[in-house]
């Protein structure tokens, strides 16, 4: 019985270590490299396909100096918080419907969270 109880306690160790991994930018990187740098990068002033994401922490939607937003982004309201990004991340046309981008997420709330990390690197 105390062996029972010493591996529930290690696998609750072990799942709560990883559920409170730290965020690493550096596989964010990593992660925006191989999901978001087809259509966005991260240099000031040059947009592709989709605007700079270079400042994008706590950068209004839809404000991006030259730009052509869908006017969902453009009257969504938001703020790209890490909150906001981590739910827009995860399913971006339900959080904004009628957004012209076409990524459909990025389900691994550890990957969503390395790459906010990088993200919030860039400023």
């Amino acid at each position: 019985m105390l062996g029972l109880r010493m591996s529930a306690a290690l696998l609750i160790a072990l799942a709560s270590a990883h559920l409170a991994r730290a965020q690493d930018a550096r596989d964010g990187k990593q992660v925006f490299q191989t999901n978001c740098s087809i259509c966005h990068t991260v240099q000031p002033g040059r947009n592709l396909v989709g605007p700079t994401l270079f400042g994008v922490i706590n950068r209004h939607s839809g404000r991006v100096p030259g730009f052509h937003y869908s006017s969902a982004n453009l009257q969504s309201g938001l703020t790209w918080d890490p909150t906001t990004l981590d739910r827009y991340l995860t399913a971006p046309r339900k959080v904004v419907p009628g957004t012209f981008m076409t990524f459909p997420g990025l389900p691994d709330r550890n990957k969503r969270a390395d790459v906010i990390a990088y993200l919030e690197t860039l400023h």
